[in-house]
């Protein structure tokens, strides 16, 4: 199984979309799958329903974050390359998909923006993207992971 695979079928779990990738990585982060839920959990809907950056893209700058993210403030190098990494996730999500905002990528499904969770029903999975969108975003992430043999 893929960890876009993975992460689409947390996502039918009812997990939501940054929840759904970060949680695709727990293992290779070493992070406990409890803790990676809730870490991620308020980025789901473009961060708490508002409709911003998709939870996906959020989700997986988490992974890269814990992977490749540097434990010294001062590390300037560490830093650029761990931006240069999030840009190139986001710039492949927004080459794929046109854009990396969650109100953007449902255009056409009314996507409010209150903070209580839709129903997780057939047609609601029918009529987003959000399921496709997540295993696309932890694809990305994979390939950017294995690209620069990035591990724990």
């Amino acid at each position: 199984m893929t960890k876009g695979e993975k992460a689409k079928a947390l996502f039918k779990e009812g997990f939501n979309c940054a929840q759904a990738v970060a949680m695709a990585f727990a293992e290779e982060t070493g992070m406990d799958e409890k803790m990676m839920m809730k870490a991620s959990a308020g980025f789901g809907g473009g961060m708490g329903r508002l409709r911003e950056v998709c939870g996906s893209v959020s989700g997986a700058v988490m992974v890269l974050g814990l992977l490749a993210g540097s434990d010294d403030v001062k590390n300037n190098e560490a830093k650029k390359e761990l931006y240069r990494l999030v840009q190139e996730q986001a710039s492949a999500f927004k080459e794929a998909n046109g854009s990396y905002i969650c109100r953007e990528l449902l255009q056409g499904v009314t996507a409010d923006t209150r903070p209580q969770p839709d129903e997780r029903t057939p047609e609601y999975y029918r009529k987003r993207p959000c399921a496709e969108l997540v295993e696309l975003s932890a694809d990305i992430c994979d390939t950017i992971l294995q690209k620069y043999n990035i591990t724990r």
